[in-house]
């Protein structure tokens, strides 16, 4: 990826494609994923892969590389794909919602050109949900791999493991959990990752149009500084107000195991699961719930506050631009789909972060659960 940005995007003259292919304006439509620019990239993508994969080979050959290597790139893929259209539907709101625009101010206009651009949208449209479903299709099956290699794993190592509290909910719901999330999570920073690199650039042009912003007045880039502060400022405001509850839930996770498996071996044994035993043992589960509560109630608070102000931030950034009279609709429209989307991006940790709370417990609880194999 860094080679193709660094010059390799315009490699395509050397197989046949026209000079200044690269700079061609792309077309606002369905189009412009056959577009020279979109083929060289294709063919970029997959020599690439098929070059790593024979690499890897070499070097550590295991039964899940196929997976490993050509399912993470077909994933990779998919999302660089939908970061395209969603580039594409951006560059369809300006010609659109200027002909809006213009019918409203000249009184009426030609009802054939809105059915037309319409019809651009679906097209770009019908594709994006195709994709996502065999995306969606793929993932669930390449999560599924991925549990079963961490099964695989801990069942060859069965006998050192099975003495450890809660050693069968780790095999079994810890491993499904911790892949789904590490999948889920890792697919939307890369995805973060990937629009930033497709918005960015777009918004550096876009703050030419608005060069004040609300109380700091003119500001180079102001667009760009604009969705970079208040992202960084909600970021470090959740994990600072969040930063106990990871060790919560470990915990949460270890009293709970400590419950079940007397309430288990009470099944069996008469002298165990007594009363007084699973009282003091449930007092503990209660009393980390109730802290659990505690703190997931002033965290949701703050989260919501900041969505909440979110919702209007992208807004009140263009009221300066709005009211000097220089902004059309399209352009509205246009610049705050861009500014969202590169908003959601710096975003990424504030989005997830319960996700991550939730995965940072269950890596600690894997963890604990590996470490009597090095031993």
């Amino acid at each position: 990826m860094v080679l193709w940005y660094s010059g390799g995007n315009t490699w395509g003259t050397f197989i046949g494609f026209a000079k200044g292919y690269h700079d061609a304006q792309l077309p606002v439509g369905v189009s412009r994923f056959w577009s020279p620019t979109f083929l060289w990239f294709y063919v970029w993508f997959l020599v690439s892969t098929a070059l790593f994969a024979g690499f890897w080979k070499i070097i550590s050959n295991n039964p899940w590389q196929r997976w490993s290597i050509w399912g993470s790139a077909f994933i990779l893929f998919n999302i660089w794909f939908g970061v395209q259209v969603s580039v594409a539907i951006n560059a369809w709101y300006v010609p659109f919602w200027d002909l809006i625009q213009k019918m409203l101010s000249d009184g009426g206009g030609d009802l054939s050109a809105l059915y037309s651009e319409t019809l651009v949208f679906l097209y770009i449209a019908m594709v994006a949900v195709t994709l996502a479903v065999i995306n969606a299709f793929f993932t669930s099956h390449y999560v599924f791999r991925w549990r079963t290699a961490m099964n695989e794993y801990y069942t060859e190592h069965w006998e050192q493991l099975r003495h450890i509290e809660g050693a069968s909910q780790r095999v079994q719901e810890d491993t499904m959990r911790f892949a789904t999330i590490m999948e889920d999570l890792g697919v939307e920073l890369v995805k973060a990752v990937m629009i930033l690199i497709a918005f960015l650039p777009i918004l550096f042009q876009l703050s030419k149009h608005v060069p004040v912003l609300p109380i700091v007045g003119e500001l180079e880039h102001s667009l760009v500084w604009a969705a970079i502060v208040w992202a960084a400022f909600g970021t470090v405001l959740l994990m600072v107000v969040g930063v106990k509850l990871p060790g919560l839930q470990f915990n949460n996770q270890k009293v709970e195991a400590a419950y079940r498996k007397e309430l288990v071996y009470g099944e069996d044994h008469a002298e165990r699961a007594k009363p007084a035993t699973l009282k003091e043992l449930f007092s503990r589960v209660r009393k980390n719930y109730f802290r659990l509560y505690f703190h997931y109630a002033y965290f949701n608070l703050v989260a919501t506050w900041y969505k909440q102000l979110d919702i209007l931030y992208s807004l009140v950034v263009l009221f300066p631009a709005i009211a000097s009279g220089k902004m059309t609709l399209g352009l509205i429209n246009q610049i705050g789909g861009v500014f969202d989307k590169v908003r959601e991006s710096f975003q990424y940790l504030i989005s997830s972060w319960k996700t991550i709370i939730e995965l940072l417990s269950i890596y600690k609880r894997l963890k604990a659960f590996e470490s009597i194999l090095h031993k």
